[in-house]
């Protein structure tokens, strides 16, 4: 078997396995994922808001809060679980093809340098 195929076939079982993210945590009462918190979770962990994140907590919207597509946040375990494979399989091309397209453009002036007229 190619090494890619591998590759892909390992990528795919991450993405199958990443509603776990959802059933642990909710099994084990453990909150949210370390390092996933908002402002307002931060307040509720720490006690305040550091002065960086309570500036910058409004500059970026994710796509997929939460992993889950809007409207969905307060969906039972089985559709947030669709949600998080979709949401990992949407990252998995997003890094793919943020890669292959690098690739290209680092390759394709790798292969003008040296070659002046």
């Amino acid at each position: 078997m190619k090494t890619t195929t591998k590759l892909w076939i390992g990528l795919g079982v991450l993405a199958l396995l990443s509603p776990v993210g959802i059933y642990l945590p909710d099994k084990l009462k453990a909150g949210s994922a370390w390092g996933e918190w908002g402002a307002d979770e931060m307040k509720n962990l720490v006690g305040y808001v550091p002065a960086g994140l309570e500036k910058i907590a409004s500059v970026w919207n994710a796509l997929m809060p939460d992993y889950a597509f809007k409207g969905m946040e307060n969906a039972g375990l089985g559709h947030l679980s669709i949600a998080y494979i979709v949401s990992a399989l949407v990252g998995i091309a997003l890094c793919v093809g943020s890669g292959l397209l690098i690739g290209k453009l680092l390759s394709r002036k790798s292969s003008t340098i040296g070659k002046e007229k």
